[in-house]
């Protein structure tokens, strides 16, 4: 079952077209916004905060289970659009997200968001890194960054992810189900923090970031920047079982801790 007449009833109405520049790609099919609320197991006394409801689709459905959903809108006009819906148990707010999270606490929260995917990384970490962190977080984003982020390796945001919380891929969502449809396919990822941020992992992300500063070179090498002398990198290195050849991406999570309680 698609909704996309009522999206485009609704962008005729107010004479605004989906912008490119801001990846608006509205989530159309019916069924899979249902096993979005299914996969997130809402309560009626559960906290949501949904990230970019844009035209509401998800947020109408939040509405019907849960009695506190909360949804933080960039656009004004969207903004404008939401509130007059008469939603029962939704504030909508005009608010930058990041710029929210750094002024609120949103730790009782279940984050719900379809949000455009140059947004992923960013959101993510200012999420995961916050002294307040969500009770749990439902992302649909592209579906190759979602695998990643699952993976034993992977980039920077991956190792930040299994740092603080269990990353789990709920189901994959076809480019078809959304409007305009993007050039790549999505996945919702679920992931549910289990480590609040500490100072002491400020030392753990320099390394790690100096580690991929240019990934295609041998790790050791990369972290000569930080001013520590080869022949204590190799030691840390030999000493953790991990060779002296890797590349950044060839680390495991449990390997990059390793060297870090080695490096400290």
């Amino acid at each position: 079952m698609s909704n996309l007449e009522d999206v485009k009833n609704i962008l005729q109405k107010y004479k605004i077209h989906p912008k490119k520049t801001l990846g608006q790609n509205f989530l159309i099919d019916q069924n899979i916004i249902d096993k979005i609320i299914k996969s997130a197991e809402i309560k009626k006394d559960d906290y949501l905060l949904e990230i970019g409801p844009g035209l509401g689709l998800i947020t109408k459905e939040l509405d019907k289970y849960s009695q506190n959903v909360l949804a933080i809108e960039k656009d004004t006009l969207f903004t404008k659009i939401l509130k007059g819906f008469g939603f029962k148990n939704t504030e909508v707010i005009e608010d930058d997200i990041l710029n929210y999270i750094k002024k609120n606490n949103i730790e009782d929260k279940k984050i719900i968001a379809n949000i455009p995917y140059y947004l992923t990384s960013n959101l993510i970490r200012n999420l995961l890194e916050s002294s307040n962190q969500p009770k749990d977080i439902f992302l649909v984003m592209q579906k190759e960054v979602a695998k990643r982020i699952c993976d034993k390796q992977g980039n920077i945001l991956s190792i930040a992810v299994k740092y603080y919380a269990s990353p789990k891929i709920c189901f994959y969502i076809s480019k078809n189900s959304f409007w305009p449809s993007p050039k790549i396919d999505s996945a919702l990822i679920r992931i549910t923090p289990n480590r609040k941020y500490q100072e002491g992992d400020k030392f753990f992300f320099k390394i790690i970031k100096a580690g991929f500063s240019s990934p295609r070179k041998k790790m050791i090498n990369n972290l000569q920047a930080l001013k520590i002398e080869k022949q204590i990198l190799e030691k840390a290195f030999n000493d953790n079982n991990i060779s002296i050849t890797a590349r950044a991406e060839e680390l495991s999570l449990e390997e990059w801790i390793k060297l870090k309680n080695a490096l400290n």
